[in-house]
């Protein structure tokens, strides 16, 4: 990851989130942040605005709990729509610290950025002085072994890191160009501790997934067994007339029934008008008694892993036609 030139240690993906966030208001001196309508960046009061994953499932528009002077700075925009972040920095000259994205959006399901959008949002950060910042909680060592940053050929400020950097233990991880990070104590004056931050145990399962992941050809045989997955539903889906979006990025995956056939998915607003949430509640139980376990909502992104083999795919893909057929 080349725009990481300082890493901090914390408890969660949500406190890096939080951090980073923090950090980017201390450093520009300004108070505003701009997230996107189904982004999820963890449960910090200040970022449940218009949250996906959890949220969204729920049926829930924020969360109760949280008061309004929680999120009176926080800025909400349509994830894939760069005119709408436009008029937020016109409305809000020399106000907003920096823009946090899902480089990826994996909490609203799966949904890729269009054409240039990642680059066009870095850019007009850069021309408005604020940070930006990416969230690979989700995408971090499995869009690619550099992240979606790599993948993209992004140089964000920040990037924040989830549980993925753990090996699946408790932590997270934030970092990004050396100017910036300087501002954390106690080379400067923001503050930032945590109890379980960089603690040996997680550190060490970290540091064993990395290695297996960079051995020769691991990394590369999950993505082929992730192309096979989501090429197998493709066509189970076209075969048995079910409309739907499948997306695939590296060892990531997701899709969406529709609820009729040439919609597009491609933000918050259209997942919730599209999305067939019926039929995959259907799908996911009969599936489920097929012995394969997909989010229970289609709300979620998924990924495969070094341990899944060839016949998992084939029986996974085999199922999903049983089980369409079932319902």
């Amino acid at each position: 990851m080349p725009a990481v030139e300082m890493i901090r240690f914390v408890n969660s993906g949500t406190e890096a989130c939080m951090s980073a966030l923090r950090l980017a208001r201390a450093y520009t001196g300004r108070e505003k942040i701009i997230k996107f309508t189904g982004n999820y960046h963890g449960h910090a009061d200040m970022l449940l605005v218009q949250a996906g994953s959890g949220v969204v499932t729920l049926g829930l528009p924020d969360s109760p709990g949280v008061p309004q002077g929680a999120t009176e700075h926080t800025l909400t925009a349509p994830y894939n729509d760069l005119a709408a972040v436009r008029a937020l920095f016109d409305r809000h000259p020399d106000q907003i610290a920096g823009v946090i994205v899902e480089p990826i959006a994996a909490n609203m399901g799966f949904v890729m950025p269009e054409g240039d959008y990642l680059h066009a949002l870095a850019a007009l950060c850069r021309e408005r002085g604020a940070l930006f910042i990416l969230d690979e909680v989700m995408t971090g060592f499995r869009v690619a072994l550099g992240g979606a940053q790599a993948a993209f050929g992004l140089a964000p400020d920040l990037v924040c890191l989830g549980k993925v950097i753990g090996g699946g233990l408790p932590v997270g991880a934030y970092g990004g160009r050396r100017e910036v990070m300087l501002s954390v104590a106690p080379a400067g004056k923001m503050y930032q501790a945590g109890t379980l931050s960089g603690n040996p145990l997680a550190m060490s399962a970290g540091l064993a997934t990395l290695g297996g992941l960079r051995a020769a050809g691991v990394f590369e045989s999950i993505v082929q067994r992730t192309t096979e997955l989501a090429d197998g539903l493709r066509a189970v889906f076209e075969r048995r007339g079910v409309p739907a979006q499948v997306g695939q990025a590296g060892t990531m995956f997701g899709f969406y029934f529709l609820r009729q056939a040439g919609a597009v998915i491609r933000d918050f607003e259209s997942a919730k008008q599209h999305a067939d949430t019926a039929l995959y509640a259907r799908f996911f139980h009969a599936m489920l008694a097929r012995g394969v376990y997909f989010a229970p909502s289609q709300f979620e992104a998924g990924f495969v892993s070094a341990a899944h083999t060839a016949d998992d795919i084939a029986q996974t893909v085999a199922a999903a036609d049983a089980a369409l057929g079932e319902v």
